[in-house]
């Protein structure tokens, strides 16, 4: 897909959070019929608050709409025991009629944490979901190892069912 001239990324503010719900859903409600449990069936409103009220969430829209959203945040205790100062992709998600776009959201992602002088670009994924991880891969990520998360696919608790994640980082070279 090549990158619309009208592509912008916005911060979601609370009053997008119906917005950045509905692109997750598609994303989500699309890999479910695929039965690929990468994310739960429906995104909770909760998992989303905090991260859109940091000002870590965003939108790509084409045009005026909304065609993908991603949170990129600065630290994840996921990553705790790794050494680094990275950005952290998470919850990244396109809408079908914009399939494609993933790489270009990945690109802004690595030349916003390269502004912010960070070395890599870290994310992470259900390590069952081989199609994803070697996405990941083809785009120059590298594997660093599989660790459990507790709660629902898609959710960070410290109870709940395990699920065991793959980590990814992208070398981000000055």
């Amino acid at each position: 897909m090549s990158t619309p001239a009208n592509l912008t990324f916005r911060r979601a503010s609370p009053a997008h959070t119906a917005e950045v719900l509905s692109v997750l859903n598609e994303a989500a409600d699309w890999l479910r019929r695929r039965a690929v449990t990468q994310w739960p069936d429906r995104f909770d409103r909760s998992w989303i608050e905090e991260a859109i009220a940091r000002g870590e969430t965003w939108l790509v829209r084409d045009g005026g709409t909304a065609v993908g959203t991603l949170t990129l945040d600065w630290s994840d205790p996921l990553w705790a025991d790794t050494a680094g100062s990275a950005g952290y992709v998470h919850r990244m998600a396109v809408r079908r009629r914009a399939a494609g776009l993933g790489a270009v959201i990945l690109e802004w992602a690595a030349g916003t944490v390269r502004i912010r002088r960070r070395d890599v670009l870290r994310l992470d994924c259900v390590a069952s979901n081989g199609r994803l991880r070697a996405y990941y891969e083809a785009r120059g990520f590298l594997h660093r190892g599989d660790v459990p998360v507790g709660g629902a696919p898609g959710q960070r608790r410290d109870d709940g069912p395990v699920t065991w994640v793959s980590r990814y980082e992208l070398p981000l070279p000055g």
